[in-house]
C-alpha cells in the first residue's frame, strides 16, 4: 500500500509539473525563513561510505575508482560506534540550532532505507537507517534537520555522466537517461519528506557538474535539471521546507536561501563565489574546521577556536548563518579535534549568544578589527583587537548607554567630529578572542 501511494504521488507531481517560475513562498515557508534568518549557527555532517577510505568525500572521483570496486565499501562500512544522541547533543551543546546531514553525496550512497536503490546503508553489516536515527533524535532534542541531497551521481548509469565535469573515471559505459534519473530523485526525495517527520530544508549540491566552471560568463547547465518539478514536489510535500542549492550562482526561482561555500558572503577566497549576495532571502556560509569535508586521515590543519568564533561573528555581522562542518570517522565516532572546538564555542555562546542569535547585519561590514551585529535597540561591537585604550568608529545612531557586555560595566565614550565615536576601553574586561561592547541606541 505504501509503495502504491509513493508511485501515485510521484506520478502526480511529474505530470503536474508545478511551475516555480513565479514562485511565491507559502506563509509556512516565510515563517521558516524568519526562523532560519535568526538561527545563525548550524552543523554540517559529511559522513558515508566514502569515510572508510579516509581521503575525503571526493575520493571516488579523485582516485578514479570504478563502480565495481567502490561498491565493496558497502561490505566494510560498519559504524558500530554510531550514536545519534551523541551527534545531536554535540551540536546542541555547541549552541547550534540545526543540522544539515549528508543523506546522499556524489558517490550515490544513501544513508537511509531507500526503496529506490540497493546501494544504501541498510545493506551494510550495520544495517540501520541513519537518517531515521538522527531525525528522531533531532525532533527529541529540538534541533531542526536539513537534508543534503546530491543532484550529481558518480555511481549510477542513468545519471547523464557524458556531459558532466566529474566522475568520468568510474567506469560507466551506458548512456545516461535523465528522465529515468529524475524520477529516481523524485522518489528518493518523497521518501525523505514523508518518512522522517518535519524536514526544515533540502540542501542541494552538484548542479555545477553540468555547467562551465565557476567564474565563466556562461554558467547555463548542459541538461535541463527540471528544478521546477523538483522544487514544487518539495514545497507541496512540506510547505515550510526551505530549499537551497549550492550551484554557486544567483538564487534560482523556487529557492529559499542562498549559501556560500568556504566563504563569507561577498568574499571569494575559495574561487567558487562569484555570485552577488541576495537581498531577499536568508544567507549561509558552509565552512570546514580543517581543509576537508569528509574524514581525511592526513588533514590535521584545524582552525583554532578563536578563528572559528571570528567566522561565526563575521557571518552574523553580514546577516548570515555559519554552517560548520564535521567529518566523523567511519566507525561513527566524532573525533576530539571537532568536539573540543565545538564545546569551546558552546561555552562562548552561553555568554555572548545574545549578540549572535536573532541579530542582523551591522551598519558596517566586518573588518580586520572585528564586526558589528544589531538586534532591536542594541548594537554589539565585536572587537577582536584591543591593542589601544580607545576604539574609534563612525557611528550612525544616537546613544543611550555603552557597556562592557560580559561584565555589564559602563564604559566612557565621547563624540568626535563627523559622527565618529570614541569608546574608552580602559575599564573593559579584555580577552584574546572577542571583546563585545553593547551600545543601547535610539533608532
Amino acid at each position: 500500500m505504501k509503495k502504491i501511494f509513493l508511485f501515485c504521488s510521484v506520478l502526480f507531481f511529474s505530470i503536474s509539473s508545478f511551475s516555480q517560475a513565479n514562485y511565491s513562498p507559502s506563509p509556512e515557508n516565510l515563517q521558516s525563513r524568519k526562523w532560519f534568518d535568526s538561527a545563525r549557527f548550524g552543523m554540517f555532517i559529511h559522513w558515508g561510505a566514502f569515510s572508510v577510505l579516509g581521503d575525503g568525500e571526493w575520493v571516488m572521483n579523485n582516485r578514479n575508482i570504478k563502480v565495481n570496486d567502490y561498491k565493496r565499501l558497502m561490505y566494510i562500512f560498519d559504524p558500530y560506534d554510531f550514536d545519534a544522541k551523541k551527534w545531536v547533543s554535540t551540536a546542541k551543546n555547541a549552541g547550534m540550532q540545526y543540522i544539515t546531514l549528508i543523506t546522499r553525496h556524489h558517490d550515490g550512497f544513501s544513508i537511509w532505507d531507500t526503496k529506490q536503490s540497493d546501494w544504501k546503508i541498510t545493506n551494510t553489516h550495520w544495517g540501520q537507517d541513519a537518517v531515521k536515527l538522527i531525525a528522531d533524535e533531532c525532533h527529541k532534542q529540538g534541533i531542526k534537520l536539513f537534508v543534503y541531497y546530491s543532484l550529481l551521481d558518480w555511481y549510477r548509469e542513468d545519471y547523464p555522466h557524458e556531459t558532466g565535469r566529474t566522475g568520468q573515471g568510474t567506469g560507466r559505459k551506458e548512456k545516461g537517461d535523465y528522465t529515468h534519473y529524475l524520477q529516481f530523485m523524485k522518489n528518493q526525495l518523497t521518501e525523505l519528506l514523508t518518512n522522517y517527520g518535519e524536514i526544515a530544508g533540502v540542501w542541494f549540491d552538484g548542479y555545477w557538474d553540468q555547467t562551465n566552471p565557476e567564474g565563466s560568463a556562461d554558467r547555463s547547465p548542459r541538461i535541463d535539471w527540471k528544478l521546477d518539478e523538483i522544487y514544487a514536489l518539495i514545497h507541496k510535500l512540506q510547505p515550510q521546507c526551505l530549499i537551497g542549492n549550492n550551484h554557486h550562482m544567483t538564487p534560482l526561482p523556487g529557492e529559499d536561501f542562498q549559501m556560500f561555500e568556504q566563504d563569507l558572503p561577498g568574499e571569494n577566497k575559495s574561487g567558487l563565489s562569484f555570485q552577488e549576495i541576495s537581498s531577499k532571502m536568508p544567507l549561509e556560509s558552509c565552512i570546514t574546521m580543517n581543509n576537508s569535508w569528509g574524514f581525511n586521515i592526513t588533514d590535521d590543519n584545524y582552525k583554532s577556536v578563536r578563528e572559528l568564533i571570528h567566522l561565526l561573528v563575521k557571518d552574523a555581522g553580514l546577516g548570515a548563518n555559519l554552517l560548520l562542518n564535521i567529518g566523523p570517522l567511519p566507525n561513527g565516532n566524532i573525533q576530539p579535534e571537532f568536539t573540543e572546538r565545538l564545546n569551546a564555542i558552546g561555552v562562548w555562546l552561553k555568554t555572548y549568544g545574545t549578540s549572535i542569535y536573532g541579530s542582523h547585519a551591522g551598519f558596517v561590514k566586518p573588518q580586520d578589527w572585528g564586526a558589528v551585529t544589531e538586534k532591536g535597540n542594541k548594537v554589539y561591537l565585536h572587537i577582536f583587537k584591543t591593542d589601544g585604550e580607545a576604539f574609534f568608529i563612525k557611528f550612525p545612531y544616537k546613544i543611550k548607554a555603552v557597556r562592557d557586555f560580559a561584565g555589564n560595566k559602563a564604559l566612557k565614550y565621547q563624540w568626535l567630529k563627523d559622527g565618529y565615536l570614541m569608546i574608552d576601553l580602559k575599564d573593559l574586561n579584555k580577552n584574546d578572542i572577542d571583546n563585545v561592547v553593547e551600545i543601547e541606541v535610539v533608532k
